[in-house]
Formats: structure tokens, C-alpha cells, sequence
């Protein structure tokens, strides 16, 4: 039976309730958490750092999924880590060294994945793809939550299932944005292995069985 992860953004959480929703996460069937770090330069908005990711250290009984959406993340890697990440996952574009990064990370004991734009192609992961535990595919262009996901993201996903076969790869496919209860089931089929949500999980009445759907 094939992966099925859904991996919820807590950047969609209320952060007024934080240890709540992240204790509804664990009393969930969510999967994994995933933590979105944005720098206001590689992206063009801010979220959260190392205070929250000890709140988040502190109460999650789940997998950490760390998104770096920043410039330089081979600097701060090492502190993420120190604060619970079970995965940090990079992006190309942000990243000058990344062959050295990723296995920085993996020499902590940690996974790491790499991240791409959804304008940045896919063939450019075949010197890497071998050596990564995760490939995230931005379905929408990283910065925001909310937006409305890219139709290309289907196509990006056979190619990058194509180069993880023929690259005898491990790595999970992992998609991020505008994942929603109307796509989740034809991206699984399509071949992810996790899924990220945070406005289809946060926004509605009942999160958990949201999460449960999301799975179907």
C-alpha cells in the first residue's frame, strides 16, 4: 500500500491557541507537522523562528516537518534541528551548496529534503535526487498561505517519480499549497506520498475529521 501522509501547516494554526492546536494534531490522524520558517527575503512575508519551534519542541508528539523558505539555510539548520526538527527541507533556489547541506543534515540524524518553486524545473534534481529523503513541490508560489494551487503540479509530480525510479531514489514526494479535500485524492493518486494543509485543515468547523477525509 502506497504512502498516504498529511502533513498539516501550523502556519494556518491559531497562534492565540497554539498548544491547543497542536495538541488537537496529536489527538489526530494527522501524519506529520509542518512548520513553514519564512525570512521576509526569499519570500516576501514573515512568519515564525525559533520561539515558536520551542512551543512546538515542547507539545508535539508528531513527525516535525521543517519547510525552510530562506535565504542561507545552511546557517541555521543546526539550531533548527536542536529544536525538534525531525526534517528540514531546503530549497534549490536558496541554497549555493546543497549537495553539502543535505548531508550536514543528514549527518545529524535528521532527514532532509529539497524544495522546489513551482517555476523551477525538475530535471535539475538528477545530481541530488539519490541523496535526498524528500522532494516538497510548491504547488503554489512560496510566501502565503491560501492561495490557489497550480494545475502544473501534476505533471511535476510523474517527472519527479520518474527521477526518483530511474535514480533507484528513496525520496517522498511531499506537496505544498492549495492542497483541499477536491484535489487530495488525485494528487495520492497522482503519486505523493504527503500532503500539506493548512487552510482546508484550520478553517473548518471540525479539523480532525477534516484531516480523517484528507486521508480517504
Amino acid at each position: 500500500m502506497r504512502t498516504k501522509l498529511i502533513a498539516p501547516s501550523l502556519l494556518s494554526a491559531d497562534f492565540g491557541n497554539l498548544q491547543r492546536d497542536i495538541e488537537m494534531l496529536n489527538n489526530s490522524q494527522a501524519d506529520w507537522l509542518h512548520i513553514d520558517v519564512m525570512d521576509g527575503r526569499f519570500v516576501p512575508n514573515i512568519s515564525f523562528g525559533f520561539p515558536v519551534m520551542k512551543t512546538v519542541q515542547q507539545h508535539a508528539k508528531k513527525f516535525v516537518d521543517v519547510h525552510l523558505m530562506i535565504v542561507e539555510p545552511e546557517k541555521y539548520v543546526d539550531e533548527f534541528i536542536s529544536h525538534g526538527a525531525d526534517l528540514i527541507s531546503i530549497h534549490y533556489e536558496a541554497c549555493t551548496h546543497i549537495h553539502r547541506t543535505i548531508h550536514h543534515i543528514q549527518s545529524k540524524g535528521v532527514k532532509a529534503g529539497v524544495v522546489l518553486n513551482p517555476s523551477t524545473p525538475v530535471l535539475l534534481l538528477e545530481d541530488i535526487i539519490a541523496d535526498v529523503d524528500l522532494v516538497l513541490l510548491m504547488s503554489v508560489n512560496p510566501g502565503f498561505g491560501g492561495q490557489k494551487f497550480i494545475e502544473n503540479t501534476y505533471k511535476k509530480i510523474a517527472e519527479t517519480k520518474d527521477l526518483i525510479l530511474s535514480n533507484n531514489s528513496t525520496a517522498l514526494i511531499e506537496i505544498d499549497g492549495g492542497v483541499n479535500l477536491d484535489n487530495a485524492s488525485k494528487l495520492f493518486e497522482a503519486g505523493a506520498d504527503v500532503l500539506v494543509a493548512g487552510n482546508a485543515v484550520f478553517s473548518t468547523e471540525n479539523p480532525e475529521r477534516t484531516i480523517e477525509l484528507l486521508k480517504v
